[in-house]
């Protein structure tokens, strides 16, 4: 049944002979049925109900449900909220007695029932500032799916070692950091003659092999600041670098490779500038 309330309800008192403790109707003083309902309907067919005290805050108080009403007269379930025998009989009450409308705690407990089933159901409920315990909850699903649900920015908060992938730290305080640097391998190109190098020779080795005089030329408009290429001269012909249309390329004592199994290295430093260093002379 629905539970109906009023704040507007106004008591009243019990009219004729007041009621046996079986009775299923009672009728209250002339013209204040509907004060004592406050504005409530109630739905034909026995589907609403409006809690009420006969004889009321006294000894002989009982909790009964009006269900129905006629002008002054109220067809009324007996022995409610711990009064009675629930729907079947309750106490006797005096003509005169007071009649009024209440809130019990059957209503209370009825109230909270609904809020923790509505929590506990399978629909989809939204909580605000409340607090769930990991230690006595279980949250399911995957990274993808807990990612997707956060509504903030992702966040790390664990006590434990964590791998962070992709995240950006801004400020942090280290505290006796452990550091592992990665295997650093670097590819090869190699080469047998004269080679002009490309934008994928970037972070390479070029090894050239030639046996006679060669050079490898640095192209204009090829790499971009902070780009490096090594150079080893692994053959017995002479090696230099040579600088392209445009190109400016800076080395002490000069751009030759000294010697076959010398190794060099040229770092952009800006537009088709860059820095020789290395086993170099005039």
């Amino acid at each position: 049944m629905t539970r109906q309330f009023s704040s507007t309800s106004q008591e009243t008192t019990l009219a004729g002979a007041g009621a046996s403790s079986s009775a299923t109707t009672i009728t209250v003083a002339a013209g204040t049925g509907d004060e004592l309902m406050g504005g409530v309907t109630l739905a034909g067919g026995n589907v609403d109900q409006f809690t009420i005290a006969l004889s009321a805050d006294t000894a002989n108080e009982e909790i009964v449900f009006v269900t129905d009403i006629a002008s002054d007269t109220l067809t009324i379930s007996r022995g409610q909220a711990g009064t009675g025998t629930p729907g079947v009989s309750g106490l006797p009450h005096t003509a005169g007695a007071v009649v009024k409308h209440v809130l019990t705690s059957d209503d209370l407990n009825y109230f909270n029932t609904g809020v923790n089933a509505a929590i506990t159901s399978a629909s989809t409920s939204t909580l605000t500032n409340k607090t769930i315990s990991l230690a006595s909850n279980t949250v399911t699903g995957n990274i993808t799916q807990f990612n997707t649900a956060l509504t903030g920015a992702d966040f790390a908060t664990l006590a434990g070692a964590e791998t962070l992938t992709g995240k950006i730290l801004t400020s942090p305080t280290i505290t006796t950091p452990v550091i592992t640097f990665p295997v650093m391998s670097v590819a090869i190109n190699s080469q047998t003659s004269a080679y002009t190098l490309t934008a994928t020779d970037k972070s390479k080795m070029v090894i050239v092999t030639s046996s006679s005089t060669a050079n490898v030329t640095v192209p204009p408009a090829v790499f971009s600041q902070g780009d490096v290429v090594y150079i080893s001269r692994s053959g017995a012909g002479t090696l230099s670098l040579t600088q392209g249309a445009g190109v400016t390329i800076t080395g002490t004592p000069g751009l030759a490779l000294r010697a076959q199994a010398s190794v060099a290295a040229i770092l952009c430093t800006g537009s088709d500038t860059f820095i020789a260093t290395g086993d170099l002379s005039a």
